[in-house]
């Protein structure tokens, strides 16, 4: 068995790609219960965000799964299906749990140092555990991934003074203008939108909130203290707004030329949704920036950052060789114990044949048990240390499954030239 993830960032995919990668909710389950069809792929959990769409596999054959969830990405977002596969990155078993655990920590995203990354991570997991589409092995190595996150938070300094995508918007803002007072319009009302709206806070603009979701963008309004408006009069404030910040999920552009009239001031349109929220044409009045436009900020950013991610990697690093050795120790633990069981099985029922045929007399069986006890346990102790050497080790499965053999603690031979195979839980239902 593998973990495997496959996945389109900004590091390896434009903006324009991401866009017809981004899915909505219906559009997951619909994936990922199409992807689960096959019975190779046993989990999956798909993480999207404006910055990546990142499929998380627990699979019986890595290069398999890879392929099988490059063909229906391509079959669901009409991509070319070579184009797709040249674009992603493929993690497979140990490279796949430390690309988890860096996404976990945000020190693959755009902004290094973001917190917002752990909270989409979360409703990916959680999308997946309701829906059944993950179980035990996925969940295993999502809560050390949550694990390693929350260490890195406290053992660095990586998310102090935190950022993320729309503080890095108003950053960019900032270049453009003095936003003390500055008039300015906010399309959306989810969590980015409230993320934009807070830093704005901080500039102490003059705020309007506008949603196709006029209760949603109401309620947002009244919890921040700032203005609300129809989505009626997106035309009108359009056009009377100097800076434009956009977030929602419209799978289509909600800004188009057709609303846009010339003014004699500038506007900038700061979209950070994925798929964009505009599509206008620019000119010496109109200037538009988007999420992969913010790379100038993020670098000032990253150069901040980076000695504490150099620390943040080295507690990846450990994390994911203990996350291992756990599974490891779920693997062997359970072999010692059987071993220890069957050797005082055998002992008990040697002992009553010496008994019943009269070769050791009753009243010296305390002390037979005591020395055949005593024999088992000097036997049983270098296998036992050999074992327990092996934690951690690629050698482990491969041995496990031979004692497993061997001792007759499974019905059939299972995986001995596997590097990993499936580590089974004392409770099946196990999360």
């Amino acid at each position: 068995m593998h973990y495997v993830c496959v996945s389109w960032t900004h590091k390896n995919t434009d903006l324009a790609v991401r866009e017809k990668l981004a899915l909505i909710d219906d559009s997951k389950k619909n994936l990922l219960k199409n992807l689960l069809l096959d019975k190779n792929i046993l989990e999956c959990m798909l993480l999207s965000t404006c910055n990546r769409v990142e499929f998380f596999i627990y699979a019986l054959d890595s290069s398999l799964a890879c392929r099988q969830t490059v063909a229906l990405m391509s079959k669901f977002c009409d991509i070319n299906e070579a184009n797709l596969s040249q674009r992603a990155d493929f993690f497979e078993d140990s490279s796949a749990i430390h690309h988890l655990f860096s996404v976990a920590s945000s020190l693959d995203s755009l902004v290094i140092g973001e917190t917002q990354i752990a909270g989409q991570l979360k409703e990916s997991f959680s999308f997946s555990i309701e829906n059944n589409f993950c179980a035990k092995n996925l969940s295993r190595a999502l809560h050390f991934a949550f694990k390693c996150g929350a260490k890195i938070r406290t053992q660095t300094e990586i998310s102090k003074n935190p950022v993320s995508v729309a503080s890095v918007a108003v950053t960019k803002a900032k270049e453009f203008s003095n936003l003390e007072n500055k008039k300015v319009l906010v399309l959306g009302a989810g969590q980015m939108s409230e993320l934009l709206c807070k830093h704005l806070l901080n500039t102490n603009s003059d705020i309007t909130v506008l949603s196709r979701n006029y209760e949603k963008s109401k309620n947002l309004a009244l919890a921040l203290g700032v203005k609300n408006e129809d989505i009626s009069k997106l035309k009108e404030l359009v056009n009377s707004f100097e800076l434009i910040f956009c977030a929602t999920n419209s799978k289509e552009p909600v800004i188009t030329d057709d609303i846009i009239e010339q003014r004699d001031f500038v506007r900038y349109f700061f979209d950070i949704a994925v798929p964009r929220d505009v599509d206008i044409k620019e000119n010496d009045k109109i200037k538009v920036f988007f999420v992969d436009d913010l790379q100038d900020v993020v670098n000032k950013n990253l150069a901040l950052r980076e000695s504490e991610a150099h620390s943040a990697y080295s507690i990846i690093g450990k994390m994911t060789m203990e996350f291992f050795r756990y599974l490891d120790d779920l693997e062997l633990n359970p072999i010692i114990k059987d071993l220890r069981l069957i050797a005082k099985d055998c002992a008990q029922r040697e002992l009553q044949k010496a008994i019943k045929k009269g070769y050791l007399k009753n009243s010296d069986k305390e002390e037979a048990r005591k020395l055949i006890h005593q024999v088992f346990k000097a036997f049983l102790h270098t296998p036992t240390m050999k074992l327990k050497h092996l934690e951690g080790k690629v050698q482990s499965d491969t041995v496990a499954n031979a004692m497993r053999y061997v001792f007759a603690l499974d019905k059939e031979v299972q995986g001995l030239d596997e590097y990993k195979c499936e580590y089974a839980a004392e409770n099946k239902n196990e999360i």
